[in-house]
């Protein structure tokens, strides 16, 4: 199993409307950054995924699982590379993890979400996925 993390800008959509998906889940839909892209290919059922509220509040709030491996975004153009896994909602935090928190805490100083802030979809360590557990009461 490999971990990971999704950011969306919960205005356009939250975890809140994740949840509400229930069992059926939602296509993370929409990435059109070619580094982002490679990490959604590389994604494979049963893979775990914080979800991050970007640009407001700016918090890993929940985690999501990959329920169906990379498949053509169905947002894009036929011709256009775009992919996008199938994910569902598995539990929030306790309490949602800042990104403030995260640059405050020195383990975390190499993670993504620190040194490539703008990467919508980036790959987490299992050291960095504990740590966040752990901050976040899960």
């Amino acid at each position: 199993m490999n971990y990971w993390l999704l950011k969306s800008e919960p205005d356009s959509w939250s975890w809140e409307q994740q949840v509400k998906k229930g069992k059926k889940g939602e296509a993370w839909s929409g990435v059109r950054n070619h580094l982002a892209k490679r990490n959604l290919m590389s994604m494979k059922k049963g893979d775990l995924c914080f979800f991050y509220h970007s640009n407001i509040g700016k918090e890993i709030v929940g985690i999501v699982e990959v329920t169906k491996a990379p498949y053509h975004d169905p947002t894009a153009e036929k011709n256009e590379p775009w992919v996008v896994v199938d994910v569902v909602a598995v539990k929030p935090l306790k309490t949602p993890v800042s990104l403030a928190s995260v640059k405050a805490e020195k383990k975390l100083s190499k993670m993504s979400l620190v040194t490539s802030a703008r990467l919508s979809v980036q790959p987490v360590t299992v050291g960095e996925w504990n740590m966040i557990c752990k901050m976040g009461g899960v």
